[in-house]
């Protein structure tokens, strides 16, 4: 790489990379308010919920990059043509397509790094958090144990605690488990902690006492020091975790298995369409990162120099660049439910790049026909600009 090349490749990426740390710190803070409620009512630990939250940023970097890099190019050229930086290049006899392969290079940098996060990072990640979810859903402390209220599920369990300790110590505990013929049996203890072993749930109880009436109507206490119960008759659920299509990898995606039995076959058979329209977005996805990157350096390097700033066309590069993301999940959308409308995920980002190429090379070509060395008026509102030589 020239020097000149090295040069607006590290003042371009700069920017980008700090424009990078600054959406990546917004969604993280979007998705903790999203996910708070795991702290607040349903008990989970502060480590759970930070690992949830880091688990979804993987599925966000497709929105992430590409606004990174138009904002961070923006800054970046924005600055360096103010500086007149450009103007030398030109001097030097560079084009502007030429000037825009360094620039290219970060784009295409950005979506190597995306299309492989798609491919392998994202699945990984929307796993790990979908189990994740699932175990915080099926905890039963977090599910049925409130801190101060009286809680009973389906199967009759009662269930009381004063307060539930951040390490999953409940204190003051009173439940009452259903019996034959109306015998309920009640349990007191001071503390308790439930475990999961071989499967299977146990109330571990200490310090605590038992009461039970009879046959005959007489009253049976116990006191204990240590006593265990299974409770997992009494939670039985029927519930399953389910991979989402987010959650797939690649060859899930495309090679949905439709002879798999029951509830998981029929789910695969009915959507194997949203999978297919999921697998083309993630290998079409990256292709936004060049699109937004080339409309920036349109924005600010496609037209005459300005010593009055570009705001006019970088609006309207953020205009196209807003629309053509929006349009493009309009698109992954309809692509669920009609199939073949797939290679317009591919079209939708791949026309701003082709309009932005045309539009540098159609400003070469102007260049070039022009004098060596010409001072050409900015349309009246500044002073003379030279031209890049022959």
């Amino acid at each position: 790489m020239r020097t000149l090349d090295r040069y607006i490749f590290r003042q371009t990426l700069v920017p980008v990379l700090g424009a990078l740390a600054a959406l990546t710190a917004i969604a993280l803070l979007s998705q903790s308010l999203t996910q708070f409620d795991l702290v607040v009512e349903r008990g989970q630990s502060g480590w759970t919920f930070l690992r949830i939250t880091l688990l979804s940023l993987p599925q966000l970097a497709g929105t992430i990059f590409p606004i990174a890099l138009f904002v961070g190019s923006l800054v970046a050229l924005t600055r360096l043509q103010g500086e007149h930086e450009f103007t030398a290049a030109y001097a030097s006899g560079m084009s502007l397509a030429r000037i825009a392969y360094p620039i290219v290079r970060i784009g295409v940098y950005f979506a190597l790094i995306s299309l492989a996060a798609n491919l392998f990072l994202q699945p990984w990640s929307a796993r790990a958090m979908r189990q994740e979810l699932y175990n915080v859903k099926n905890d039963l402390v977090s599910t049925l144990v409130k801190e101060g209220d009286f809680s009973t599920s389906e199967t009759g369990l009662t269930i009381y605690v004063k307060r539930i300790d951040q390490n999953g110590l409940l204190r003051q505990i009173f439940i009452r488990t259903p019996g034959p013929d109306g015998h309920d049996r009640t349990y007191a203890a001071r503390e308790g902690r439930i475990i999961k072993q071989n499967g299977l749930s146990y109330l571990v109880m200490r310090k605590g006492s038992s009461q039970q009436v009879n046959d005959q109507g007489i009253l049976e206490h116990a006191t204990f020091d240590e006593y265990s119960i299974d409770i997992t008759p009494y939670f039985a659920s029927d519930d399953f975790l389910q991979y989402k299509e987010s959650d797939r990898y690649m060859h899930e995606l495309f090679f949905p298995n439709m002879k798999l039995p029951g509830i998981g076959g029929d789910w695969e058979r009915g959507n194997w369409r949203k999978l297919f329209a999921e697998g083309n977005a993630r290998l079409a996805s990256p292709l936004y990162n060049l699109s937004f990157l080339l409309l920036a350096f349109v924005a600010v390097l496609g037209g005459r120099f300005s010593r009055n700033g570009y705001a006019r066309r970088i609006a309207i590069a953020s205009a196209i660049a807003g629309g053509t993301r929006i349009f493009g999940i309009i698109v992954a959308s309809g692509c669920e439910s009609i199939a073949f409308l797939n290679f317009l995920q591919y079209l939708v980002p791949l026309i701003p790049i082709f309009v932005c190429y045309r539009l540098i090379r159609k400003h070469d070509i102007s260049l070039s026909h022009q004098p060596s060395i010409s001072l050409l008026g900015d349309g009246g509102r500044g002073g003379p600009v030279l031209q890049p030589l022959n």
